[in-house]
């Protein structure tokens, strides 16, 4: 070998240099035995979840963590030896911790509301305990009322059931989540409350169960007091609670880290949590849902370029690793050159690929379809016993779209978001309503809001708030806080709502009018 085919004793390899080799390397890694899948993919350890729904693609395909390439839905099927139950350490540390959290999480829960209703018992008892009491230990002794007090009697009931149903409508309603901090406002006003109800009972205990004063109109009115008081304290509630946030003071930045994807949302006056909150709420019904799938592609476009470079030691063995270093950029700068043409061309097939799967796809749920059509014609002529209801008609013309909508959910990646039974349950339903096949394909052809889709396939059980500032503390501008899950996070941007300066011009409607003059005389 001559010197110039070697450099420092090395000669590296590029799958980019000769056309025709590049093809044969490609026919080799379509065309490796299972036997060579197997014993690459056994190298890494492989823990498979079984998921609680029956996926569509069960028996074809076994997710792994090995980078799969774009053909993994056509000629590849992955085969391991593990269960499909098996778990690892990190997985039930996983599941102690999310179990420990559960339990401190309920404790946390019902603690509130207990002491929430036990608190709202104490509010609603004590106007009438003050009113009891004094008939119940110095009857005797009280002067009479008469026709006054029975109006505050009337009065006093009618407000305790206004304020009963008030205070059920604010505070006893169904909880969204488990926010990590006490809410605030919720807790000053129950502190205020409590504070209120004491004084009252502290003033009542002194000036009217010490002295056994007699005047009983007197009594019945510092009842009545009480619970206007506790109207107001309501009405406080509902400005700090419900309508301080209406007004937008803040825009939202959210961006999923994975994809990218962002959305926009206006708050008002909130604090983080509760901010946190509302974002996850909206998360659920306007992002996309993720599809971990798609970001293979990427993955594997890398791998392969980092292993269509090979470096050969001509010489034998050498300590020095100079050279090779330098091949080996010099190597990766010429491929990186050409990768741009790379990706143009797999995308290019990917898309076709896409389209033409497509097209079969809406060919045979179009002829299914029309079958349906035939079917409930012959069945008008029928015997009411004998009539087929939707889910057997589904179950009867899924098998002739089966085929398709396979391949197309393979070649797309969304072969785990949809199980055999949710298929199912989705033709049924359209069957029942007659929709159209488009309005039948729509979930399938396009992602849609992770709310469309199985709770068991995408149902966080616990999310992370991670925020440099409390979370207790209300949004401001410049303020950057995490929404974690297992998968991908979210990240939140804060911006304040810039101040608008609007002003007026007034145009004269007399500028509007002009005057025409025609000539006696035109030019022809």
């Amino acid at each position: 070998m001559d010197t110039e085919s070697t450099y420092s004793g090395y000669s590296y390899y590029s799958s980019h240099s000769k056309k025709s080799h590049r093809q044969g390397e490609r026919n080799r890694e379509r065309h490796k035995s299972p036997r060579n899948k197997d014993g690459r993919g056994s190298e890494k350890s492989v823990t498979i979840q079984a998921p609680t729904g029956e996926p569509l693609l069960a028996n074809d395909s076994t997710r792994t963590e090995e980078v799969q390439d774009d053909n993994w839905g056509e000629t590849t099927t992955a085969i391991t030896g593990t269960s499909e139950h098996s778990i690892s350490q990190e997985d039930i540390a996983r599941i102690s911790k999310d179990m420990e959290d559960s339990v401190g999480l309920d404790c946390k829960r019902y603690l509130g509301l207990t002491v929430a209703s036990v608190l709202g018992l104490l509010v609603f008892l004590t106007p009438i305990a003050f009113i009891l009491l004094p008939p119940i230990l110095w009857r005797d002794e009280l002067e009479p009322c008469g026709t006054i007090c029975e109006g505050l009697f009337i009065s006093v009931a009618f407000k305790l059931l206004i304020l009963l149903i008030g205070t059920w409508a604010l505070f006893f309603r169904k909880q969204r989540a488990d926010v990590p901090r006490v809410f605030v406002f919720r807790a000053l006003l129950l502190v205020l409350i409590f504070l209120f109800v004491v004084s009252y009972w502290l003033f009542y205990g002194v000036r009217i169960l010490d002295s056994r004063d007699r005047n009983y109109q007197g009594i019945v009115q510092y009842a009545v007091s009480l619970v206007d008081a506790l109207l107001f304290i309501h009405y406080l509630a509902i400005v700090l609670l419900e309508l301080r946030q209406l007004q937008p003071m803040f825009t939202l930045q959210v961006v999923r880290s994975t994809d990218g994807e962002s959305r926009f949302y206006s708050l008002g006056h909130l604090s983080i949590q509760r901010a946190a909150l509302v974002v996850l709420e909206n998360y659920y019904k306007d992002f996309t849902i993720y599809n971990p799938n798609l970001l293979t592609a990427s993955k594997f476009r890398a791998a392969k370029h980092m292993a269509g470079l090979k470096v050969y030691n001509v010489d034998g063995p050498s300590n020095n690793a100079t050279g090779q270093s330098r091949a080996m950029i010099a190597a990766a700068a010429r491929r990186r050159d050409s990768s741009h043409n790379e990706l143009y061309y797999e995308e290019a097939e990917h898309e076709r690929r896409v389209k033409k799967r497509r097209a079969r796809l809406v060919v045979a749920v179009e002829e299914a379809f029309i079958h349906i059509q035939r079917l409930q014609a012959e069945e008008q002529q029928k015997a009411p016993g004998e009539v087929m209801d939707p889910r057997e008609a589904a179950q009867a013309i899924f098998p002739s779209m089966a085929r398709a909508l396979q391949k197309y959910l393979r070649t797309t990646r969304q072969q785990h978001h949809h199980s055999m039974e949710s298929i199912l349950q989705h033709l049924a339903f359209c069957i029942t309503n007659s929709m159209t096949p488009k309005a039948f394909l729509e979930r399938y052809l396009s992602a849609g809001p992770t709310l469309q889709y199985d709770k068991e396939r995408w149902l966080s059980t616990q999310w992370r708030l991670v925020s440099d500032e409390a979370v207790t503390n209300g949004l401001r501008d410049g303020i950057v806080f995490v929404l974690k899950c297992l998968d991908f996070s979210l990240v939140v941007n804060v911006k304040k709502i810039p101040f608008i300066i609007l002003s007026e011009e007034f145009i004269d409607p007399k500028s509007h009018k002009f005057v025409l003059r025609l000539q006696s005389e035109t030019s022809v």
